[in-house]
């Protein structure tokens, strides 16, 4: 199996270091193209308009969609997150509609208002580490979305299908499981 990392902006390089961790095959996505072949694929944090201007000059929507579509697992982080929501706001912006959830862009505050914090997480053994920076908030989930971990209770971590999305960063925290668990998606649906 093998995974890529949307490398076009943001944090790609820590999320690559995550995986190789795990033993895993990893390469860098900077084109449609270079989905061929991938079991998953990380759509990182950074900034969310700057990543959708950077995606415009390829059909990444159509090309995300199809890979999805075709059973390939996505991992999005803070601005990953975003893009992958159905709708997103504060304010609106378009997004991939491939997890039933309504994003808030920046509603934790600043950047100054940054955290690190333990997360309840009894999904993944109990608790987790996780970095905000400039981090969206999940502000409603549709019903097929499971919750795996939850920061002052509300939702940081959530899966639907082979659609993982965290609003921290756990490749900052040094948070392996999170990873682990991305990979253990993306072969159960090579499995299924």
């Amino acid at each position: 199996m093998a995974f890529g990392v949307l490398a076009l902006q943001g944090d790609f390089a820590a999320h690559a270091a995550a995986l190789r961790a795990l033993g895993v095959g990893v390469r860098d996505v900077r084109r449609c193209r270079d989905l061929d072949g991938l079991s998953g694929l990380v759509l990182p944090g950074g900034e969310s308009t700057t990543l959708l201007k950077l995606m415009a000059d390829e059909p990444w929507f159509d090309a995300l969609a199809r890979f999805h579509g075709e059973g390939g697992a996505l991992f999005g982080t803070c601005a990953g997150a975003i893009l992958l929501a159905r709708e997103v706001r504060g304010p609106a912006q378009p997004s991939l509609g491939l997890l039933d959830a309504v994003v808030e862009r920046n509603a934790y505050g600043r950047q100054v208002e940054s955290f690190e914090t333990t997360l309840d997480a009894p999904a993944l053994g109990g608790s987790i580490g996780g970095v905000f920076i400039r981090a969206p908030r999940l502000r409603a989930l549709g019903p097929a979305v499971e919750v795996l971990a939850r920061h002052d209770g509300e939702p940081v971590l959530v899966r639907e299908g082979s659609v993982l999305a965290a609003t921290f960063h756990p490749e900052i925290a040094g948070e392996a499981r999170v990873h682990r668990l991305f990979v253990e998606s993306a072969r159960a649906a090579v499995v299924a």
